[in-house]
């Protein structure tokens, strides 16, 4: 397959990624043109849509206009077929029922193609990063959420509704009776993810502000952590054991040739591992305890490269 350019879009709950792709069967992808800018999710869908029009805009600007369309990785729930954007939680108020693909279409005159961001960014690591050359693999992505996917023979599953993979949303034993965003009770990502581990920290009596007076974050929490603060220790090792207990489960029922897991929360220090450890083993079972757990290998970069990779396979980019 010949070479393509493709206006690559990560939009997540607080920025919106660009940049120019550029990918070929016989060479790593091309990144180029990357820039980040706030995506003002707060003030609602309307917005968010426009920040994501001017960031498409300014790479094909910067491209000279030489792309073959564009390709998005977007929060919320995805209809593949479409680019509309089905449902998405009160991080992002107003942003389910946004014809997203076809707004960019309109705007840019370019064909566009959308997937979740943890099926863009998992589409990515599979096809150019840390899962290149396996069958199959389980993908999880561990930061302000939780999100998943798995593919097979290169091709992420996605489900009759666009929603497979919502990993963050599997029930777990750390997160009984913990209501969730989504509205249900009990599911992983409201203890795993990087807001669980922070109201964790602080409900065991953390300080709420930085040595700066600036208000905690999780790298703070790990700082802290990795001193021997009980406080930092149990809110992290909270959030391993669920991930390792659901990682075990998902591995016992999708029996993957590894698992790449990646995020800003999988880069934890020795507490969190240490728990994730032994969720997994607590959980997994023999003849799949040896499954490789895998860092991605493309970091920020995966989404959006999972993104330009779904436009070249679609019949637009032809």
């Amino acid at each position: 397959m010949e070479a393509k350019k493709v206006v690559a879009l990560d939009i997540g709950g607080t920025k919106i990624a660009s940049a120019l792709v550029t990918l070929s069967d016989d060479a790593a992808p091309k990144v180029e043109f990357f820039e980040k800018v706030p995506t003002e999710a707060a003030r609602g869908g309307k917005m968010v849509l426009a920040n994501a029009i001017a960031s498409a805009r300014r790479v094909l600007e910067a491209a000279g206009g030489d792309a073959c369309g564009i390709g998005v990785s977007s929060a919320g729930v995805i209809d593949p077929a479409t680019g509309d954007v089905t449902f998405a939680n009160e991080i992002m108020p107003g942003w389910g029922g946004t014809h997203l693909g076809a707004e960019l279409e309109a705007a840019c005159g370019l064909p566009a193609r959308v997937l979740n961001d943890v099926h863009a960014h998992a589409l990515g690591e599979v096809r150019w990063g840390a899962g290149r050359g396996k069958d199959s693999c389980l993908v999880v992505a561990v930061g302000t959420g939780v999100g998943g996917a798995f593919a097979q023979d290169g091709h992420i599953m996605l489900g009759a509704h666009g929603e497979a993979g919502h990993v963050g949303h599997m029930s777990c034993s750390d997160a009984a009776g913990v209501p969730c965003s989504c509205g249900a009770v009990g599911h992983m990502e409201s203890v795993a993810a990087g807001p669980g581990i922070i109201e964790r920290y602080l409900e065991l009596g953390g300080c709420a502000t930085d040595e700066d007076g600036s208000p905690v974050d999780g790298a703070v929490i790990d700082r802290r952590a990795a001193a021997g603060e009980d406080a930092a220790i149990q809110a992290e090792a909270r959030s391993g054991h669920a991930i390792g207990e659901v990682l075990g489960s998902l591995t016992n029922m999708l029996d993957p040739d590894c698992i790449i897991l990646s995020g800003s929360v999988a880069q934890c220090g020795d507490a969190w591992h240490k728990a994730m450890e032994a969720g997994w083993s607590q959980s997994v079972m023999p003849p799949v305890l040896a499954t490789p757990i895998l860092s991605g290998d493309l970091g920020g970069d995966a989404p959006l490269v999972g993104a330009a990779e779904h436009l070249r396979r679609s019949a637009y980019a032809n």
